[in-house]
């Protein structure tokens, strides 16, 4: 089965593809998973074209603890590179935004009781 990188790879009729998209306005929310490094360069291509990526990480996961923190490292650093937004949906799976959407994070509230304590 080939890579995603290999599937999406950049050519003349994909980059028209994906400036036609832009022009026109439409976001779409896709899901996939990651399954190794290489698939970075597609999930942040997609992100580029104004998609919205959730990403299944437990394949990565599966195969290397460390490669996942590299992974949402990079995707961190690029999120922030592009401005876009990018957050854990719980313990399996990440989302990121382009730079037209934002993830809302409910703010903690602040509480002047003291927290209760294991007795």
């Amino acid at each position: 089965m080939p890579g995603l990188s290999g599937i999406l790879r950049k050519s003349k009729k994909n980059e028209k593809k994906v400036e036609a998209k832009v022009a026109s306005g439409k976001t779409y929310l896709k899901a996939m998973p990651l399954r190794d490094l290489s698939n970075l360069d597609a999930v942040k291509a997609e992100v580029k074209s104004g998609n919205i990526l959730i990403l299944r990480i437990t394949p990565l996961a599966n195969k290397s603890i460390d490669d996942v923190k590299r992974a949402v490292n990079e995707l961190s650093e690029f999120a922030e590179s592009v401005g876009g937004d990018i957050a854990r949906l719980g313990e399996e799976r990440v989302v990121i935004c382009p730079p037209n959407v934002k993830i809302w994070r409910e703010k903690a509230s602040v509480s002047n009781e003291p927290l209760p304590t294991a007795a």
